[in-house]
């Protein structure tokens, strides 16, 4: 069941914050009433995809932060995993340089509660728990307002990479649509016309367009 609409689930775990330092009870909760959140999940330290994708948020942390907008990212990875990849050169894999938040998702309740753990637990005929899957994340993003509330997500499978302009071209929509009670049509960016909730204003709008 999608999230959007709901309140975000809240959670305290450790996070690395700032590159450097380990803070044991992160939440979101921090933000409520504060700023909006860029919420995502990556699936594992040390690979592949995950590190472009932290350093492409990483190069579009100022102008998200010049939005009122706050990112913070998520894996099953413990804070200590993720401290030590922090250390590591980005011409050897490494994120060195990211300064957002880091959460270490290792009881994989966060995963759960945003619906994008990669697996499940069961029982085998035995009785024993066993997991099912990887027990990693999908890579979840999730758009939250300032009153806690998801206003969008999208989940993409493991290989697939997201793109960050397309992250920030949501955030100035709904930005706009808080700030000047127009809704925003198909492929808007700032800037454009937006256009009226009512027939009137899409008949406007497609006649122009």
């Amino acid at each position: 069941m999608t999230l959007v609409g709901k309140k975000a689930p809240n959670f305290n775990a450790p996070a690395v914050v700032n590159g450097n330092s380990i803070e044991q009870n992160f939440s979101l909760e921090q933000f409520v009433g504060n700023k909006y959140v860029v919420f995502f999940f990556y699936t594992k330290d040390f690979t592949f995809v995950c590190p472009t994708e932290l350093h492409a948020f990483q190069s579009k942390l100022a102008e998200i932060e010049a939005r009122g907008c706050a990112v913070v990212a998520c894996s099953t990875d413990t804070e200590e995993s993720h401290f030590s990849w922090l250390q590591m050169d980005k011409n050897q894999g490494g994120i060195k340089g990211v300064t957002y938040p880091l959460v270490a998702d290792t009881t994989k309740s966060i995963a759960t509660n945003y619906g994008v753990l990669a697996g499940d637990y069961d029982y085998n005929e035995l009785g024993e728990l066993v997991a099912e899957g990887p027990m990693i994340a999908y890579r979840g993003l999730f758009l939250i307002d300032k009153e806690g509330i998801i206003q969008h997500a999208l989940v993409n499978n493991l290989p697939l990479g997201r793109n960050v302009d397309e992250a920030i071209r949501v955030l100035d929509a709904l930005r706009h649509v808080e700030e000047n009670g127009e809704v925003c049509p198909a492929n808007w960016t700032e800037g454009e016309k937006a256009m009226t909730a009512s027939f009137d204003g899409v008949a406007e709008y497609l006649s122009a367009n």
